[in-house]
């Protein structure tokens, strides 16, 4: 059967797109990018904060009027379908089957009883359908979370923490690295917290030790630790760690301790300056990201400048902002002191013209340094090559490195640009195999 899958929201979810379309294919299916094409249909949804909800219901009607060509079954699983399973099965006849988060390890049955042909069982335990660049994949090492912020859904959705025994994860990342992973990126809801559940105590060094020794991997990077998770352990720990560079991604969502307290975030603005201090007493030249929210409830303007300053203060090279999402069924939903989306939009502007300033202040002072960068395309029409360097996810935010070449790379390959000039997020270059023909 050809079948097409939509993976929406975020890499982590991307990673149980490609668990389904491993399972499918070998269970015989041919998985097809042209839905046309598809004989099924299924929509992995995000159900997060409001925008991705209504990205996952415009996608599914979508997918819907492909009932009318080639389509004959459409199937709806992720968050929205765990979330809100009773209430789509009654909006929404067009589906054929909600199949829920927990519903998962039943998936080989399920999936035969609507397609009416054989799905194997063993859910997660067949070899992923990598859909990423080749060179680069995700690595999940644990479902749910325990942190239960105030404002959080993922909990209510995903459960509970789990992390995924060391063994299995490290034969996860060898079979991709034997598949020509370069960039492996470690991801969960809390990375920093691993193997605590498991193991009785954080282990993520312990798999990184493991992750670093695998040939064929180049970088790992890693995603969502949490500051109050990072210590002197981790930090000195990783730096004997070649193949982890130094990207700390690591979501604050605030700079107000009052706020701090109000998103039950663990912590205060005074112990994350102290990671950041750490990070840098440690790294010639770390990249340091995170996530801030705005417009929680009871923000005053006060509480908003003491966001500013705190961003002023850190300086962080990467940061995304959003404006509060109220969600029901967690506890910020009846808080008082909610703020009109007027408020917000006003402080999340605010906020990024700061952060821009930033941003382009730290890519001027990377003006002369030698990045190593991986080759991702070419642009046809300039000639630049576009790649990553290790200040760059491959999760489309962090910008790029554009440089010219007269040597030919592949894309997948790495190569070492002078960066010559910043340009918002981006950075512009020359190889330095050609700055050096030039210099002599």
């Amino acid at each position: 059967m050809k079948i097409g899958v939509v993976s929406l929201g975020c890499c982590k979810n991307l990673v149980d797109s490609e668990r389904m379309m491993g399972l499918l294919r070998q269970s015989g299916h041919e998985i097809v990018s042209d839905v046309h094409e598809a004989e099924a249909i299924i929509v992995n949804t995000c159900g997060f904060i409001e925008p991705a909800k209504e990205e996952a219901i415009n996608t599914i009607l979508e997918m819907a009027e492909y009932k009318n060509e080639n389509c004959r079954k459409l199937i709806v699983a992720g968050c929205l379908a765990q979330r809100y399973k009773a209430d789509l099965e009654a909006e929404m006849p067009e589906v054929d089957c909600f199949l829920t988060i927990s519903d998962y390890p039943k998936m080989g049955q399920i999936l035969t009883r609507v397609l009416g042909e054989k799905v194997l069982d063993g859910y997660g335990k067949n070899t992923r359908l990598v859909s990423t660049k080749p060179w680069t994949a995700y690595l999940k090492i644990a479902e749910g979370c325990d942190n239960r912020c105030s404002y959080c859904a993922i909990p209510g959705i995903r459960g509970g923490y789990v992390s995924f025994p060391i063994e299995d994860l490290v034969a996860e990342a060898k079979q991709l690295a034997s598949e020509g992973v370069k960039e492996l990126v470690v991801i969960a809801q809390d990375t920093s917290r691993y193997g605590t559940d498991l193991y009785g105590r954080r282990r993520i060094w312990d798999l990184l030790t493991e992750l670093n020794a695998i040939d064929g991997l180049h970088w790992i990077r890693v995603l969502y630790l949490y500051p109050d998770e990072i210590d002197d352990e981790f930090v000195t720990g990783i730096k004997d760690l070649k193949k982890v560079i130094p990207y700390f991604d690591i979501p604050v969502q605030h700079g107000s301790d009052k706020m701090l307290k109000l998103m039950n975030r663990r912590g205060s603005v005074e112990s994350i300056l102290r990671t950041v201090k750490l990070i840098r007493a440690n790294y010639d030249m770390p990249v340091l990201r995170t996530t801030m929210i705005v417009g929680f409830p009871q923000e005053t303007e006060e509480d908003f400048q003491m966001l500013i300053n705190f961003i002023k203060e850190v300086r962080w090279d990467r940061l995304g902002a959003f404006t509060f999402s109220n969600e029901e069924d967690t506890p910020a939903y009846t808080m008082d002191g909610q703020i009109s989306q007027e408020i917000m939009d006003e402080r999340l502007e605010r906020l990024m013209t700061v952060q821009n300033q930033i941003a382009q202040e730290n890519g001027e002072a990377l003006i002369g340094k030698t990045l190593e960068v991986l080759v991702e395309n070419q642009d046809g029409l300039t000639g630049y090559y576009h790649g990553r360097g290790i200040h760059s996810a491959p999760d489309g935010i962090d910008g790029l490195i554009k440089f010219k070449s007269s040597h030919h790379y592949q894309p997948g390959t790495f190569a070492w640009v002078k960066v010559t000039k910043a340009k918002h997020h981006d950075l512009i270059g020359i190889d330095v195999l050609d700055a050096e023909e030039i210099a002599a």
